[in-house]
């Protein structure tokens, strides 16, 4: 149910020569080609598919939080690319770490990142400057994701709470805040994924979706400040994609457990255990209407990473900014009918379903 976030370096190298241009695309399956162009800073070269010009070129590296999901997947994508990449993993033993590293060329490096650990990130930082040198961070990727568990808000436990906003909210504004004067040296940019239950509040989603909802104000505040600095602040707001930060049946046995000894007998009696039992059958419709095919999103991460003119926002995926064109336009009494059929089960609370006449 955790899943991990991203950091890219680049180093510049300078150079007295004209500025060049070279021009190259990108294809991944599915996508539109991106192409590689920046115009008045200095450019990329990430080996035989680069575009970029000017005084200062500069080899892009970095990857942290790359255990599984989106961030496991990036990383693989930026090594093949021919960047230089640093995978931060929650856990350097893990299969989806040993993997990384069976598979990585040598421009991959995989360490050690909680990204609630703040002595990880402080010696993660001081790794990542020796390397880089006066060239700065070119990008720093905040994907580390923790869902806790889809119900009701009232029965979350407080502690399902605090691990959302530490992991969602807090572990992205420390590591944000650590990397920032790298990122300024290079003015790059800050890309942090969110999720669409950040701006559209939906069924089950309390605890995740007010820490998503913190990630996307705090974005939107520093996207203001740091223009000043010539450094891009960019939001990352996937649809449904299949990854492993839904958790597994044996997760969700004891995130239940968890939350039924932690109800008073009121409250237990209010809703029933059936009724908290019914959520796994949430998860699994969840699971099984969400997209195995991740293209759309590593497509918007790499322009958002390499273009010149990145968008403020990325929405990728299937219906991605439908909800949020719903609960934008629609009348509230409307919007609420429409997502509560989406996302709620069909079992009511105990205390409910002893309310219906038979």
């Amino acid at each position: 149910m955790y899943t991990s976030g991203i950091v890219l370096y680049v180093s510049f190298i300078r150079s007295n020569k004209r500025p060049i241009a070279f021009t190259s695309k990108w294809r991944s399956r599915g996508a539109v080609a991106v192409e590689l162009s920046i115009e008045r800073r200095p450019l990329v070269i990430l080996s035989s598919l680069t575009t970029l010009y000017f005084r200062k070129i500069f080899t892009l590296a970095g990857v942290f939080s790359c255990d599984s999901g989106f961030g496991h997947e990036l990383a693989q994508v930026l090594d093949r690319a021919g960047m230089r990449v640093f995978a931060g993993v929650l856990d350097e033993l893990s299969p989806g770490a040993l993997k990384l590293k069976e598979s990585a060329s040598v421009n991959l490096t995989v360490l050690q990142l909680d990204i609630t650990n703040n002595t990880q990130i402080t010696q993660t930082h001081q790794f990542i400057k020796s390397q880089t040198g006066k060239t700065g961070l070119w990008a720093l990727v905040n994907n580390a994701g923790v869902l806790g568990y889809v119900c009701d808000g009232e029965i979350l436990p407080m502690k399902m709470y605090k691990s959302c906003l530490d992991v969602n909210f807090l572990g992205s504004v420390m590591m944000t805040h650590t990397f920032l004067p790298l990122i300024r040296q290079s003015r790059g940019r800050v890309i942090n994924i969110t999720s669409m239950a950040g701006e559209v509040p939906l069924v089950g989603f309390a605890g995740y979706g007010a820490s998503k909802a913190a990630l996307n104000i705090y974005s939107g505040a520093i996207r203001q400040e740091l223009s000043r600095w010539g450094v891009r602040v960019i939001i990352v707001q996937p649809g449904a994609f299949r990854t492993n930060i839904l958790g597994s049946s044996e997760q969700w046995e004891r995130a239940q457990e968890q939350i039924l000894s932690g109800l008073s007998e009121e409250v237990k009696d209010s809703y029933g255990e059936e009724y908290i039992h019914s959520m796994q059958k949430r998860l699994l419709d969840m699971s099984s209407a969400s997209s195995e095919d991740k293209g759309p999103f590593l497509q918007s991460l790499k322009h958002a990473i390499l273009s010149s003119n990145p968008k403020h926002f990325y929405y990728p995926g299937a219906g991605a900014w439908v909800l949020s064109l719903l609960y934008r336009y629609c009348p509230t009494a409307l919007s609420d009918k429409i997502f509560s059929g989406m996302f709620m089960s069909g079992v009511q609370p105990a205390e409910l379903a002893r309310a219906i006449p038979h």
